[in-house]
C-alpha cells in the first residue's frame, strides 16, 4: 500500500509542479460533461419545431345545402387549420399547391376538391358517396417528413369524420325524433337506414383487413426503427468522416513527398549490392577487430616515443640558446641540432593527421547527440552527463586547434606562395564552429539541469554546425597525405637548409630559434592531445568490440529481411503507387466538392427522424391499440344492430324502436363520435424529453470521459531500478484517473441538474451514482489499456459501439435485433443507465441493490483481469508498443 500511495502522491506532486498538466486535468474533467450537455439541450423538446414542415392546403369545396342550410366543411376544414399550429399549414391555390410540392418548396398538399360537402352530406338521401381530400406527397425530398405529413393528413380526416358523425348523427337523432309520431310514413327512410347498417355489416370482413394493416405496419416499426437509427449513427460519425477527410487532403498535399520518398526506395534498393558490401564490411571488421587493438597499441607506443623525441629536442633547444653568443659555431651548433633532432619534427606529420582525425570524431558525437535530445522520451538527468562531457571535448578541441594552426602558421613561412594559407584558414574557420558549438551547449545544459527539453532551434542548430565541422575536418583530412604532407616536409626541409648555411647567415638563424621552439612546442601539446584520446580509446575498447560485434550479428541476421522487404516495397510502389495515387486524388476532389452536401443530407434526414420518428411511432401504436381494442367492439356493435335490426323486422318492435329515438340524442351523437375514451395514468412522470434521456447521455459522457483519460494520460509508471511491482504499477497509477473520474461525475451531474435544469427526483443519489459508474468505466477502459496497451484502447472503442445498441439507453432493447438483446444483460451500460433513471424519475430499491451490484461485478471483474494478466503481458505489451512507435505514426 506504501508504494501504491506513493505513486499517487508523486502523481499530485508532479501535477502541482506543472501547470500546464494541471489544466489538462481540468480540461479531462469538464469535456466530458460539454458532450453530455449539447446533446441534452439539443433534444430539450424535439417536437417544438414540427411548425416549419410546410404543407399546402387548397379548398375547391362548393359546399352543399342540407335541410335547406348551407354547409361548407372544406371553408370549416381551413379555419380549424388556421388555428391549428402543430404544422406548417399554407394556404394557396391549387396549381401553386402542386408544383411547389413538385419543387419541394412543400413537403406535401392537401386538395379538397369541388364536391366534397355534396358526397359528405350523400348519406341524407341515402347515395352515401364517400369524399375524398387529394394528398400528395414528394418523398424525395426527406425521409422522415412523408411520415409527419401523413399524420398531419390523417388527423384533418380524422377530425373531419369524428365532427361529421357527430354532426349527422345528431341531426339525424333529432328528426327522427321530430318525426316519431310519423315514423310509419318514414318507413322507407328507415329502411334505407337498415339496408346501410346491413351494408356496413358486410364490408367488415374489408375494415378488418385494414385494421391487420395497421397491425402489420406496427411490427415493421423496429425494422424502421433500426434504419432510422443508423442514420443517427452515421451523423454522429461526421468528425470521424470530417477527421478522416482532412487527413485525405493531407496526405495528398504531401503526396509529391511520398513520391520522393517512394523514389529513394527505389534507389536504395538498388544500392542493395552496396549495403550488403557494407555489411561485409562491418563481419570483417568484427572478425579482425583484433588486428585493430594491435594497431591503437601501436599508436599509443608510437604517440609516446615521438612525446619522448620532442621533449628531447626541447630539452636540448637551451643549449643552443647558451652558445648563440659565440660566433659562427653557432650555425654549425644549430645544423647540427636540426639534423640530430630530425625525428622529432618527423613525428609531427602523423600526430597533426591524428589530430584531425579525432577532432572529426568530435563532430560527429556531437551530431549524435542532437539524436538523442530529439528523441520524445529525453531523461535530461541521462542527457546531461553525456552534454558535459561533449562540452569538455569541443573545449579541448579549440585548444588543440590553435596550436594546430599556430605551428602550420610558423611552418608556412617557409613555403614559396605560403602554400598552407587555405588549410590553415579552414582550420580556423572549424575552430570558430567548435566555439558556437560550445556556445550552443551551455545553453542546452542550463535547460537539461532546469529538467526541461532544449528548445527545438538549440537542437537544430547543433546538428546543423556539428555536420558542417565533421565536412570541413574530413575535407582536409582527404587531402592530408596528398596537399599537406608534402608542404609540412617541404616546409621541415627548407628549415633544415636554411640551418646548414653558413655563418653569413648565423644572425638569420638565430632569428629562427623561436620559431623551431614553438613548432616544437606546438608539436609536445599535439602529441599529448592525441596521447589523451587514444588512451581514452583504448579504455573503451572492450566496449566498443561488443558493440561492433553485436552490430555485425544483427546486420547478418537482418540483411535477408530487409533485402525482402525492400524487394517488395520497389515492387509495389513500381506498379501499385501510381493506381493508389489515382485513387487519392478522386477521394479528395470528393472530399472537396461532394462530402459538405452530403454531410448536410445526413443532418437533415437525423434530425427529421429524431423529432418526427417517435410521432409517427405514438400514431403506429395507437391505430394499432385502436384496431386490437376497440374494432371488435365495433364489428360487435355492427352485427349487434343489425340483428336488432333484423329482430325488429321479424318481431315488429315498433315500440323499441321509439324508445331508442326518444333516448338523449346528445349524448347518443358523442357516443357515436367518441366511442372510446383513453385514461391514461403516469408512473414516474418526468416532465421533458431531455430530463428523461439525461440518464443515458450522463453515461455515454462518463465513458467517453474514461476514453479521454486512457488517450492522454500514461498508465504506466517510471520503474528504472524494478523494486515496483506490476499490481502496485497498476493500482498506483490508478488512482490519478480514479480522481479525474470522480471529477467528470461530479461536474456533468451538477451540470445537469443546476446548469440544464434537468429534472432529478433524488438529486444526491444521482450524484453518488454516476461516481460509482464512473469508477466502473474508469477501472474498465485503464485495465484494458494497462494489460493490452493500444490494443486495449481499440477494444474499449468497440465496447462502446456495441453498448450504445444493447443498453436499451434510447430505445427499449426490444426493439433491437436479438445479437443486442442477447447482449443486453452483459454490458455495463444497461445497469449503469437504469441506475441513473432511478434516480431521475424516483426509485425502487430492489432495482438500485441489483444495478449497483452489477456495476461493483464488472470493477471485480476489471481487478481479476489486471492481476492475473497484466505482469504475463507487460513484456508482450511493452514490445507492442515499441515497435508501434518505430513507425513515428503511433504513440
Amino acid at each position: 500500500m506504501k508504494h501504491i500511495f506513493g505513486i499517487y502522491k508523486t502523481d499530485l506532486l508532479n501535477l502541482w509542479k506543472v501547470p500546464t498538466g494541471l489544466l489538462l486535468m481540468i480540461a479531462l474533467a469538464i469535456l466530458p460533461s460539454v458532450y453530455a450537455w449539447i446533446n441534452l439541450e439539443a433534444m430539450w423538446d424535439p417536437y417544438a419545431n414540427t411548425s416549419g414542415i410546410k404543407i399546402a392546403v387548397t379548398s375547391n369545396d362548393q359546399g352543399a345545402t342540407v335541410d335547406n342550410k348551407p354547409i361548407n366543411i372544406g371553408d370549416e376544414v381551413v379555419n380549424n387549420l388556421k388555428n391549428n399550429h402543430q404544422l406548417g399549414w399554407t394556404f394557396v391555390d391549387k396549381d401553386t399547391a402542386l408544383r411547389g410540392v413538385e419543387q419541394g418548396k412543400y413537403y406535401a398538399s392537401l386538395i379538397i376538391p369541388e364536391d366534397f360537402s355534396k358526397k359528405i352530406t350523400s348519406i341524407v338521401d341515402g347515395t352515401m358517396e364517400k369524399p375524398q381530400i387529394i394528398y400528395t406527397v414528394n418523398e424525395k425530398i426527406n425521409a422522415v417528413a412523408p411520415k409527419i405529413t401523413s399524420k398531419g393528413a390523417s388527423n384533418v380526416t380524422e377530425e373531419i369524420s369524428a365532427n361529421f358523425i357527430k354532426t349527422v348523427s345528431s341531426s339525424i337523432l333529432t328528426r327522427l325524433k321530430e318525426i316519431g309520431i310519423d315514423f310509419e310514413k318514414e318507413l322507407p327512410t328507415i329502411r334505407n337506414v337498415e339496408t346501410k347498417i346491413f351494408e356496413l355489416e358486410k364490408h367488415l370482413p374489408e375494415i378488418t383487413d385494414m385494421g391487420n394493416k395497421a397491425l402489420d405496419l406496427e411490427q415493421k416499426l423496429p425494422d424502421i426503427k433500426e434504419k432510422g437509427q443508423k442514420i443517427v449513427d452515421l451523423e454522429k460519425k461526421i468528425p470521424e468522416i470530417d477527421q478522416a477527410a482532412d487527413t485525405l487532403l493531407k496526405i495528398e498535399e504531401r503526396w509529391p513527398k511520398i513520391a520522393a520518398v517512394a523514389q529513394e526506395v527505389t534507389a536504395i534498393q538498388k544500392k542493395l549490392p552496396e549495403i550488403q558490401q557494407a555489411v561485409n564490411r562491418v563481419t570483417e571488421l568484427d572478425q579482425n577487430f583484433d588486428k585493430v587493438e594491435t594497431a591503437l597499441n601501436t599508436a599509443i607506443d608510437t604517440s609516446r616515443k615521438a612525446d619522448e623525441i620532442v621533449s628531447a629536442a626541447l630539452d636540448a633547444l637551451p643549449k643552443l640558446e647558451s652558445i648563440a653568443d659565440n660566433g659562427g659555431a653557432f650555425a654549425d651548433q644549430l645544423s647540427s641540432f636540426l639534423q640530430n633532432n630530425d625525428a622529432a619534427f618527423q613525428t609531427m606529420i602523423p600526430v597533426i593527421k591524428q589530430n584531425l582525425i579525432l577532432l572529426q570524431q568530435t563532430a560527429d558525437a556531437v551530431t549524435q547527440l542532437t539524436q538523442v535530445l530529439q528523441d520524445a522520451n529525453l531523461d535530461p538527468q541521462k542527457a546531461l552527463p553525456l552534454v558535459t562531457f561533449l562540452t569538455d571535448r569541443l573545449t579541448t578541441g579549440v585548444a588543440v586547434m590553435d596550436r594546430m594552426a599556430d605551428l602550420l602558421t610558423r611552418l608556412n613561412t617557409y613555403l614559396p606562395n605560403s602554400a598552407l594559407s587555405d588549410q590553415i584558414s579552414k582550420l580556423n574557420d572549424v575552430k570558430a564552429n567548435f566555439n558556437k558549438q560550445i556556445q550552443v551547449m551551455n545553453s542546452i545544459s542550463t535547460a537539461l539541469k532546469n529538467g526541461a527539453r532544449p528548445a527545438k532551434t538549440l537542437v537544430d542548430n547543433l546538428d546543423t554546425l556539428s555536420k558542417e565541422a565533421s565536412n570541413a575536418l574530413g575535407g582536409i583530412i582527404s587531402r592530408y597525405d596528398t596537399e599537406i604532407v608534402p608542404n609540412l616536409t617541404k616546409a621541415l626541409n627548407q628549415l633544415k637548409t636554411t640551418a646548414s648555411q653558413s655563418a653569413g647567415v648565423l644572425q638569420t638563424l638565430k632569428s629562427q630559434l623561436p620559431n623551431i621552439k614553438a613548432i616544437l612546442q606546438d608539436a609536445q601539446s599535439g602529441i599529448h592531445f592525441a596521447q589523451d584520446q587514444l588512451d581514452a580509446l583504448q579504455k573503451d575498447l572492450p566496449q566498443i568490440r561488443a558493440r561492433v560485434h553485436e552490430a555485425a550479428t544483427t546486420l547478418q541476421q537482418k540483411m535477408g529481411d530487409f533485402s525482402s522487404g525492400l524487394n517488395e516495397a520497389a515492387a509495389f510502389i513500381q506498379s501499385d503507387l501510381p493506381k493508389v495515387e489515382l485513387k487519392l486524388h478522386d477521394a479528395a476532389n470528393f472530399v472537396r466538392t461532394d462530402l459538405p452536401a452530403a454531410e448536410d443530407e445526413i443532418r437533415k434526414v437525423s434530425e427529421l427522424y429524431q423529432t418526427k420518428f417517435p410521432e409517427l411511432e405514438d400514431a403506429v401504436h395507437m391505430a394499432a391499440n385502436l384496431v386490437r381494442s376497440d374494432l371488435p367492439e365495433f364489428e360487435a356493435a355492427v352485427r349487434k344492430a343489425a340483428d336488432q335490426i333484423r329482430k325488429v323486422e321479424g318481431g315488429n318492435s315498433i315500440e323499441e324502436i321509439l324508445r331508442l329515438l326518444q333516448s338523449d340524442i346528445q349524448k347518443q351523437s358523442d357516443f357515436l363520435a367518441n366511442p372510446v375514451l383513453l385514461q391514461e395514468n403516469k408512473l414516474f412522470p418526468i416532465p421533458n424529453y431531455g430530463s428523461a434521456m439525461s440518464p443515458f447521455y450522463t453515461t455515454l459522457s462518463l465513458w467517453v470521459g474514461a476514453m479521454l483519460l486512457v488517450s492522454l494520460m500514461r498508465v504506466d509508471v517510471d520503474n528504472p531500478d524494478g523494486k515496483l511491482r506490476s499490481y502496485q504499477i497498476y493500482f498506483g497509477r490508478m488512482l490519478i484517473f480514479l480522481t479525474v473520474g470522480f471529477f467528470q461525475a461530479l461536474v456533468v451531474t451538477l451540470g445537469d441538474i443546476y446548469l440544464l435544469k434537468t429534472y432529478v427526483v433524488d438529486k444526491i443519489w444521482f450524484i453518488i451514482f454516476a461516481m460509482l459508474i464512473s469508477v466502473v468505466f474508469v477501472a474498465i477502459t485503464y485495465t484494458l489499456v494497462s494489460v493490452f496497451g493500444n490494443i486495449g484502447k481499440g477494444v474499449a472503442i468497440i465496447f462502446l459501439v456495441l453498448q450504445f445498441s444493447s443498453s436499451g439507453g434510447t430505445f427499449p432493447v426490444s426493439t433491437s435485433s436479438s445479437f443486442f438483446q442477447l447482449l443486453n444483460p452483459f454490458v455495463p451500460f444497461t445497469y449503469a443507465v437504469s441506475l441513473m433513471r432511478e434516480a431521475v424519475g424516483g426509485m425502487l430499491w430492489p432495482v438500485v441493490l441489483k444495478d449497483a451490484a452489477m456495476l461493483i461485478l464488472f470493477i471485480a471483474i476489471s481487478y481479476i483481469v489486471a492481476l492475473v494478466l497484466k505482469k504475463p503481458l507487460s513484456e508482450y505489451t511493452r514490445r507492442v508498443a515499441e515497435k508501434a512507435k518505430k513507425t513515428k505514426l503511433i504513440s
